[in-house]
């Protein structure tokens, strides 16, 4: 298999790092992003700096790449954050924080990035969560930024279309990460109870689908979203 470019944002920790693990070991270049520094270590691998919801942070990061790898073959739109709240108490500086990096920063990756991928096209994939479709109380912010994130994921599919560029996005269902670790056990179950096959996602879960985007098997195939558990 050809070496690939991969450009994965929050990838310090949690599905992030280990997407990164993961496409290292299959002898790609990765190019790994967060807010704080990272201890992966690797010769195909580079850690950089960037606040995904800040355009003069993700232009600089964007024209490094440029300058260094020359292309991107496939971005995974990773960072996020996650908090549970009732809407009446909710403060707007969560409202802010949610939007900033899970909304702003997946367009200003997806518009940056695709500036360079256009010469020979590539893929990109999104994150969204189950919480979207199925409406969980507590996560009206949370998942009206991701419910975003599936509309930017189909439109932009389309408009980069010409640039043989795929847009696609998964719906994970809770997988056990620091995002989740707040989330109260009768929540979690709440959630499981309403998917088909009940139980907790895995990484490999994850990086199934994940792989199946990236890869010229989906080649026909753009903005779609897979959710995980069935719902």
């Amino acid at each position: 298999m050809m070496s690939k470019n991969f450009l994965i944002t929050g990838d310090r920790k949690g599905i992030g790092r280990s997407l990164s693990e993961y496409y290292l070991s299959q002898g790609n270049i990765v190019i790994g992003c967060c807010r704080s520094g990272s201890d992966l270590e690797h010769n195909n691998y580079e850690h950089l700096i960037c606040d995904v919801g800040d355009e003069k942070s993700v232009k600089s990061l964007i024209l490094h790449i440029r300058k260094k790898y020359k292309s991107i073959d496939v971005l995974i739109n990773n960072a996020g954050m996650a908090s549970m709240n009732h809407i009446l108490t909710t403060p707007v500086s969560t409202f802010d924080k949610l939007v900033h990096t899970n909304l702003k920063g997946t367009f200003l990756f997806t518009r940056e990035a695709s500036k360079i991928m256009r010469k020979k096209g590539g893929s990109i994939v999104n994150f969204s969560t189950v919480a979207s479709p199925l409406n969980l109380e507590g996560e009206a912010i949370y998942a009206s930024t991701k419910a975003a994130v599936e509309k930017l994921t189909k439109i932009s599919a389309h408009e980069l279309s010409n640039y043989n560029i795929r847009v696609n996005c998964i719906g994970p269902t809770p997988v056990y990460t620091d995002l989740i670790k707040a989330v109260p056990k009768n929540k979690i179950e709440e959630l499981l109870s309403s998917q088909a096959i009940k139980r907790l996602g895995t990484f490999d879960d994850v990086k199934n689908v994940i792989d199946f985007y990236c890869s010229d098997s989906s080649n026909f195939i753009t903005g779609q979203i897979i959710y995980l558990g069935g719902i």
